[in-house]
């Protein structure tokens, strides 16, 4: 790989946070407000995702459950799905993967809580089942994808979808969501010590 290659690669990336970023904001700043509002009145965020999807639930999860920069801050209520091998796999061969997710959120989601499921393409059976899921059990259904937006955008509350339909920008696209929400959540938990 010579080194126009990598800038072409970085170029393409730069690009779609500028597209992104010249968007309408609104849905964006709509997650923040939820998410904010969820875990105020006693909700959780749960998180979902397929291959390097599953890392951005994992990542959101982790960054705020832990700590994202004030090590300081209480923990908040966050998990990702389909992280726990033993049950993943069991809902899986029983079930089949579509309800990989969707059984997990029907076990431990309530009404009041949010979902965030990320799928590049919008059309993941899983997350399709899981926003369904989450629908029925009176769960605020976001969902981050792709500019096509496939089936997960019909069925959200919310639907975020990156200008783009490359795989990698669009993820590297949602790990920045990931990244804006904890900032954004750490700065108002940190400053008012709600939780």
């Amino acid at each position: 790989m010579d080194s126009s290659s990598l800038e072409t690669d970085i170029r393409e990336s730069i690009a779609a946070k500028e597209r992104l970023l010249a968007g309408d904001l609104t849905p964006l700043m709509d997650l923040l407000a939820r998410a904010r509002a969820t875990i105020e009145n006693g909700g959780r965020l749960f998180f979902c995702g397929n291959g390097g999807s599953a890392c951005d639930a994992a990542h959101a999860a982790c960054e705020l459950t832990g700590w994202f920069l004030d090590k300081n801050r209480g923990a908040l209520p966050a998990m990702a799905l389909g992280h726990e091998t033993p049950t993943a796999t069991a809902i899986a061969n029983d079930s089949g993967y579509e309800q990989v997710f969707a059984r997990q959120l029907e076990g431990l989601g309530r009404a009041g809580d949010l979902l965030v499921g990320i799928s590049t393409s919008g059309g993941s059976a899983n997350i399709v089942a899981t926003l369904e899921a989450a629908k029925r059990l009176g769960i605020t259904a976001v969902a981050l994808t792709g500019e096509a937006g496939g089936a997960c955008a019909q069925l959200a509350d919310l639907w975020i979808g990156v200008p783009s339909t490359s795989t990698p920008r669009i993820q590297e696209c949602h790990l920045l969501i990931v990244h804006l929400l904890c900032g954004y959540l750490e700065r108002v938990f940190s400053a008012t010590d709600a939780v």
